[in-house]
């Protein structure tokens, strides 16, 4: 039996196939301690009659809690030890200023105070040699102070050390035999780059002690449920935990508690996956992913018809703080369902980043007293008064209208107060689907928009309206296809090293990159023959960090036939011109290891046999909606009972499980084969 788990800011999403049916499950988010959520799932999962029959189980997280841990500076106590003469790196890092034009702009605090960094003197050429090599009573001098600075977790990250780790490993063993976990900068990013290669191993070793104790707890809940289910048969095949990484795979809980940094996009990786799933199923090989949950919305954009891959990056900054390790290519805004409107000094609505979460959550779930954009939702009638959940989550809609009247200041009503709420909302999330679309080149109207998470297709119509996307794309289960994506996502690992190698053409140097790419390989299938897949059942994936010479950042693309020719058409696509007579070098090799895992599908859904153009009747319960300062009878449709080749004129609301949709005037919606709603305008 396989369940992914995503734990998010106001709910925890589910997915599991039980009897050959995939399953969904939602329940309130416990941000206290996200691990109590997911004990409550496990145990209403198995305690369904012959939950525990499998004879294995596994579960997969995707998670928040290095993500908050590093937003809200929650994570452990922390010491460097770097070259000496290097322990500023952290500080004094890139030229670049947070806000170019303010003068008064203050950095913010690294993670690892002054006091707790420590120079080890060694020192490497810029090929790996050695130049000085630290005494044992230099490294019995580092480890003293570290235990005197009362660090529970280590960072190590030496210069040169991607091109030589013998040093970092001395220091690694003596800290590790003085009881402290260990983060080493040549096992968790051995490439260039000083600043971001410390700052990487840093976060990392900030997040070990936070996330093991986390995943630890889970893989204890996992145990006691699966024990408790089996009643006292054979208990030979334990639980298997994985967490989902944020370059889109997965990987086992005991690696991501060494390398907890791979987390960070965890569960916003699961969503792309999922996206990418349900739109090829409709046959949209072109998306823009719209995931907006209770606390945050994250977008992606992904385009099949160049090499069907999703983006990466090994540039990312979370919290001001540089994350090299390979993510997708996710943006991420703080507007969600949970996001808190307020008027500024100057009397100008904002909406987030500020969020009521799962405690105290908006007004409408009873405990809240702040307005948010879930409350405004409900306020225009885009919500049913029945709730979500399918009725099992109450909403109160006489609370929330005191308390948004409360809140409206100069407004001059509660409607034109929410629908300024939406309008901010909305205008922030278009500012960030343009940044990834066209910022970068890319013609949203060449796309499809998918919209999922718990809120996202109450607000699609209208964003894709605005940025001119001609449809929009709502999945089924669109509240927890991110537990989708993750139940689906591979086994993955990423391998990576520097080389700095200059050429003119793809028959330079052949040997010299099979040979590099022959030692990433040993280390990866060693790796994943511990995640429990043998050398036939794998993929690997190798590519090359490849710019012009003199350039300061890189392109990846794949190492397969021309990879020059490659790199110039990728550079031609993202920069608008190429230079083919120029010198490139060959910076960063990569291989990526995948081992495939079961992929449970969406069923097809039975087709309508009489006029697939009639619109499916709609539930008794009456609604009026307000769209664009006009009220609208608006009828409300339970998704359950669509078929194949129904059709939905707007104005019109879809309820489910899982989230709730809103096709907005003059807009018209139809199911597909799979379940999937199309949303597009009427012609």
């Amino acid at each position: 039996m396989r369940i992914a788990i995503d734990t998010g800011g106001t709910f925890t999403d589910c997915v599991f196939v039980r009897k050959g049916r995939l399953e969904i499950l939602k329940l309130p988010s416990t941000p206290r301690n996200p691990a109590d959520a997911i004990a409550i799932a496990l145990k209403k999962i198995f305690a369904e009659d012959n939950a525990g029959d499998s004879d294995a189980v596994e579960l997969v997280c995707g998670t928040t809690v290095g993500t908050n841990a590093l937003l809200e500076r929650r994570g452990g106590r922390v010491a460097l030890v770097t070259t000496a003469g290097f322990e500023d790196v952290l500080e004094i890092g890139r030229q670049a200023r947070p806000r170019l034009y303010d003068l008064l702009v203050k950095k913010a605090e690294p993670l690892v105070p002054q006091s707790r960094r420590f120079g080890l003197a060694e020192r490497l050429d810029s090929e790996g040699r050695v130049l000085r090599s630290p005494s044992r009573r230099e490294i019995a001098r580092v480890v003293q102070a570290a235990v005197r600075s009362g660090a529970e977790s280590l960072a190590v990250c030496l210069l040169f050390s991607f091109m030589n780790p013998a040093h970092e490993k001395a220091i690694a063993r003596a800290l590790s035999s003085a009881g402290f976990q260990v983060s080493v900068s040549h096992e968790i990013l051995p490439e260039y780059r000083e600043f971001e290669r410390t700052s990487t191993t840093v976060v990392n070793a900030y997040l070990v002690p936070v996330m093991s104790r986390y995943l630890g707890e889970i893989e204890r809940h996992a145990m006691l449920r699966l024990a408790q289910s089996r009643k006292g048969r054979s208990q030979s095949s334990p639980a298997r935990v994985r967490v989902m990484q944020s370059n889109g795979g997965v990987l086992s809980a005991q690696a991501a508690a060494r390398e907890p940094v791979r987390t960070i996009l965890s569960g916003p990786a699961g969503g792309v996956l999922g996206a990418q799933y349900v739109a090829g199923l409709a046959g949209f090989d072109r998306i823009i992913t719209f995931d907006m949950g209770g606390t945050s919305t994250d977008v992606a954009l992904m385009d099949a018809r160049s090499d069907g891959s999703l983006g990466t990056t090994s540039e990312t900054i979370v919290s001001d703080v540089p994350i090299a390790v390979p993510m997708l290519d996710i943006h991420t805004v703080g507007a969600g369902g949970g996001s808190l409107a307020r008027f500024d000094r100057a009397g100008a609505l904002r909406v987030g980043p500020e969020s009521a979460g799962a405690d105290p959550g908006p007004i409408c779930y009873g405990r809240g007293e702040k307005p948010t954009v879930t409350d405004a939702n409900l306020s225009l009638g885009r919500i049913p008064k029945a709730g979500l959940l399918g009725g099992a989550f109450e909403l109160d809609m006489s609370r929330t209208l005191h308390f948004m009247k409360r809140a409206r200041g100069a407004m001059r009503s509660v409607e034109q107060f929410a629908q300024g709420i939406l309008d901010v909302a909305n205008s922030v999330m278009e500012k960030t689907i343009r940044v990834i679309s066209v910022e970068r080149g890319h013609d949203p109207r060449d796309y499809t928009l998918v919209a999922f998470g718990g809120a996202g297709a109450l607000h699609a119509c209208n964003l894709a309206a605005a940025l001119e996307i001609p449809r929009v794309l709502v999945p089924c289960f669109p509240g927890a296809l991110s537990a989708l994506g993750i139940l689906r996502a591979d086994v993955t690992k990423d391998f990576s090293h520097t080389i700095r190698l200059e050429v003119r053409s793809a028959s330079e140097f052949p040997g010299k990159l099979r040979h590099e790419f022959a030692a990433l390989e040993r280390e990866g299938r060693e790796q994943m023959r511990a995640e429990g897949f043998l050398r036939d059942s794998l993929s690997i994936d190798r590519t090359l960090d490849v710019r012009y010479a003199g350039q300061s950042y890189e392109l990846t693309v794949p190492f397969a036939g021309d990879y020059v020719a490659a790199f110039h058409r990728a550079h031609e696509r993202r920069y608008g011109y190429s230079d083919r007579k120029r010198t490139c070098e060959v910076v960063n090799v990569r291989a990526r290891f995948a081992g495939k895992v079961p992929k449970p599908g969406l069923p097809k859904l039975a087709v309508r046999r009489s006029n697939a153009n009639d619109a499916i009747e709609p539930a008794p319960e009456k609604n009026t909606a307000i769209f664009s300062g006009r009220e609208y009878p608006t009828a409300i449709y339970d998704r359950t009972r669509l078929q194949a080749g129904n059709r939905i004129s707007g104005p019109a609301i879809i309820t489910e499980y899982s989230a709730t949709t809103v096709i907005p005037p003059l807009w018209m919606g139809r199911v597909d084969p799979y379940g999937n709603i199309i949303l597009e305008p009427r012609r």
